[in-house]
């Protein structure tokens, strides 16, 4: 029998493949980082079984086809369409479309990816070990750049004046997509789960996607038509939820409708201290000669803390403001509007996913050229 200083140091087989995974997923650009206490592995275990693990390590960020897999790994082809329909469909571990007979797989970072595919596996121990893991996982993830996301400002406040590229009109996004999901939000879940949720709604995860049946019989959110998009988007603004999407100019595939007490990324700035971890165009300017203290943009509609009361009036943390307009909607004598950045302080954004994951793996110093 092993010494019980020998035994602690010995990893457990079952271990290694866990480890292989975590090390995978924190050389792609989103990283994800290890902790003294292994909780990331702790994490992996509740997500994949060792097989699955595996051949996660296997797989690349652009789609391929189970043959197509099989031939570059030396895997055998029976069984391995099936495993790998499993892990997109009903364990939310990779990503998958269906053409119609032919299915080409993909795998995913931590986040955006796999951790918001858990949605419906989300059970209390998942969320307190991802609750656990926010702190270590947000700061290296939001603290870096490019930024993950950019706030959407509300299409009508944006400033007549302002022609709005179409990457700021969140219209765009909804005209541009063949097809729309609906899912329920992990965060706002995950906080439930944790006696923390507010009574913001939940069902306001948008997916979109360029081609028709994207998300029939899938993994994530359930199918809905254009008009019902709108619907949500509108709904999430009457409860004072921020519009955010994917910090590229083209290639948008979700629209998520955010809350500063449950959403990782407002929490970055709420509670991790990361006021510029999102990107955005504008900004909220009140005029103190028209605001009448009421406190309503305050108190009810920013999720940044980024409005103070200063004297009888109300004024905007400039630094803070991430510039999404909601505050704008119910002010009642119409004292806010969105201003513009100059240009000298615009952070144009990465081209598509291909060119956000090559700068952010340059920024963190990895080299991913083996999943591509």
């Amino acid at each position: 029998m092993l010494p019980e200083t020998r035994r602690s140091r010995v990893r457990p087989m079952s271990d290694i493949v866990y480890r292989k995974l975590a090390k995978v997923l924190d050389t792609l650009p989103n990283g994800f980082p290890a902790t003294e206490d292994g909780l990331e592995i702790k994490i992996l275990k509740k997500v994949f079984a060792p097989e699955e693990a595996e051949l996660f390590c296997d797989l690349r960020m652009n789609f391929e086809t189970a043959e197509q897999i099989a031939e570059r790994t030396g895997r055998t082809l029976p069984g391995l369409d099936e495993m790998l329909t499993t892990m997109w469909r009903d364990k939310g571990q990779l990503f998958a479309i269906d053409f119609g007979g032919t299915r080409v797989y993909k795998m995913l970072p931590w986040l955006w990816g796999i951790y918001e595919f858990q949605v419906n596996r989300l059970d209390r121990e998942f969320a307190e070990l991802n609750e656990r893991y926010y702190p270590i996982y947000g700061k290296q993830f939001f603290g870096n750049r490019p930024q993950y996301a950019r706030a959407i400002p509300i299409e009508s406040e944006i400033p007549v004046k302002n022609e709005a590229l179409p990457f700021d009109r969140v219209s765009q996004f909804i005209e541009n997509a063949q097809s729309f999901g609906l899912e329920t939000c992990v965060c706002k879940k995950e906080m439930r789960l944790l006696d923390k949720g507010c009574d913001k709604p939940e069902e306001v995860c948008l997916g979109l996607a360029p081609v028709p049946g994207v998300f029939e019989n899938n993994s994530w959110g359930r199918p809905i038509s254009k008009d019902e998009a709108y619907s949500v988007l509108k709904k999430a603004e009457e409860a004072a939820l921020v519009h955010m999407c994917a910090n590229v100019e083209s290639g948008q595939i979700y629209i998520c409708n955010c809350c500063g007490c449950c959403c990782g990324l407002l929490r970055s700035i709420n509670q991790l201290g990361i006021t510029d971890a999102i990107n955005s165009n504008y900004y909220a300017l009140i005029d103190a000669d028209e605001c009448t203290g009421c406190g309503i943009c305050a108190e009810e509609r920013c999720q940044v803390n980024a409005i103070k009361e200063e004297g009888d009036a109300f004024r905007v943390i400039r630094d803070n403001c991430i510039g999404c307009g909601l505050c704008i909607t119910e002010c009642p004598t119409e004292a806010i509007r969105l201003v513009s950045k100059t240009a000298d302080e615009l952070v144009p954004p990465p081209r598509n996913d291909d060119d956000w994951f090559d700068q952010r793996a340059r920024i963190r110093g990895v080299d991913y050229s083996r999943y591509k």
